[in-house]
């Protein structure tokens, strides 16, 4: 009988990766995990987590402006960069302290080196030099951000990874991209005081969500002062005595402090080993795997972005935890992709679920769309223009509710209770049947009557 070093080694402390890791040694099976950087991984350490501390920080300028319309009195506020970082600094290396504790409580042996696979059944430790052997391997390792290859001056842009720790805080920055993170950061900075440009690509923001996200959050950046140039790239970014220069396709030259960019990430496969070990790997670097995450080379499994599924934390953590119960727990389970609730964290921030409209279109043919815009109550003391906008999408024949897409304040809270609805099947009626809680935004949702009926189209 062969006798390995280990029954599971992981590479990559992120939350999938631990997450499989203390589940799968729960269950007796003798664990080893490797980490190159630092214990949380990319959500943790350089993504969600600042990132959402950040969105906080850049939110109160709105209150402080808000507060007057209330009654109170505000002094002129200041806002101090280097404080607000030290802070979260103070607080990731306190989440990572805690994640290194989860794995020692769980018996899990922790490596702080970069591990490569040397084989189905071996990893190499690149510091030591040391091999481990072990029945299986899971990479769990995530993915970087994306920098233009072809960018002139592509050395002078800096990522999210950057803005994490910039020692100086940038009165204008040029943020480039139209996804989750290039809104986000647009957001935080704007809210902190910085002058903002948005450069990408695309017509609207958001590909893939539904267009009344798109075009409402689009609008919503630009009355918040975000310049935004669509259908451009940027060609070049020059130094300047002051800064920055980026240089656009339509010919437009931006100085600023600061060019970043968010146009997406890459799986973290790059000079792991996995080619030699035999693991199959997409043309964008991600391990292809199965349903239960298994590679191409069956002793090897990846879980997370790596994988290139669906890029978000939770979805990581169940799909390491999946993994571990699976196969060391004898209780087989996948993770369902159906209905995740995904959150935008931009100013104002999205919340959705379900089908986008044309996704509804497509599957399901006839549906009934319900949409509201108002002001929320807050905003009408406060003096604020910005408006919330609910949609429900709903299968014509059998009155599911099929999609579920908010724009506003604490979208985020109401759909991840809304997300519960629509993974048991909730219908139209039941949202109908349900008291609503007032005074509430949220109260909306269930009280949709009238159905939205394009311009030009008769009433259904």
């Amino acid at each position: 009988m062969t006798t390995f070093d280990v029954d599971l080694f992981v590479i990559g402390a992120g939350s999938g990766g631990v997450r499989a890791a203390r589940i799968a040694a729960g269950h007796g099976a003798r664990v080893a995990i490797a980490e190159e950087y630092r214990c949380g991984g990319t959500c943790v350490i350089r993504g969600c987590v600042p990132k959402k501390l950040l969105v906080y920080a850049s939110r109160f300028a709105d209150d402080f402006e808000d507060a007057r319309g209330f009654g109170w009195s505000v002094d002129e506020p200041h806002f101090d960069w280097s404080a607000l970082i030290a802070a979260k600094d103070a607080e990731i290396a306190r989440l990572e302290a805690i994640y290194c504790t989860i794995l020692a409580r769980s018996g899990v042996e922790l490596f702080r080196d970069r591990a490569v696979v040397a084989g189905p059944n071996a990893v190499r430790l690149e510091t030591t030099g040391r091999t481990i052997t072990a029945e299986r391997i899971l990479v769990a390792t995530g993915a970087a951000p994306n920098i233009d290859k072809a960018l002139v001056g592509r050395e002078h842009a800096i990522t999210s990874n950057e803005a994490f720790a910039l020692t100086a805080f940038p009165e204008h920055i040029v943020i480039v991209g139209g996804g989750y993170i290039a809104v986000e950061f647009a957001g935080i900075f704007r809210g902190l005081g910085a002058r903002v440009t948005l450069v990408h690509r695309g017509e609207k923001l958001l590909r893939g969500f539904d267009e009344d996200l798109r075009a409402g959050l689009g609008h919503a950046m630009q009355s918040r002062g975000i310049t935004i140039h669509a259908n451009s790239v940027v060609k070049q970014i020059d130094k300047t005595a002051s800064g920055f220069a980026a240089v656009l396709s339509t010919g437009d030259r931006i100085a600023a402090d600061q060019v970043m960019y968010a146009i997406g990430r890459t799986p973290n496969t790059s000079q792991l080993g996995l080619g030699s070990a035999g693991v199959c790997v997409r043309d964008n670097g991600a391990v292809a795997v199965s349903e239960s995450s298994q590679s191409s080379v069956p002793s090897i499994f990846a879980v997370g972005d790596v994988t290139d599924r669906k890029a978000l934390t939770p979805v990581a953590i169940r799909e390491g935890h999946a993994f571990a119960d699976t196969v060391y727990g004898s209780k087989p389970w996948s993770v369902d992709y159906a209905t995740i609730p995904t959150a935008v964290f931009s100013t104002p921030e999205i919340g959705t679920v379900g089908l986008a409209e044309h996704e509804a279109r497509a599957l399901h043919g006839a549906i009934d769309i319900y949409k509201a815009s108002f002001r929320p109550m807050k905003a009408i003391l406060a003096g604020r223009g910005e408006r919330m906008f609910m949609k429900l999408i709903v299968a014509h024949d059998s009155q599911r509710v099929l999609g579920l897409h908010i724009i506003g304040a604490d979208a985020a809270e109401i759909v991840q209770m809304a997300a519960v609805a629509l993974r048991l099947g909730a219908t139209k009626a039941d949202f109908d049947a349900t008291m609503a809680l007032h005074p509430s935004a949220a109260e909306e949702l269930v009280t949709l009557r009238e159905k939205w009926v394009a311009p030009g189209e008769a009433a259904g």
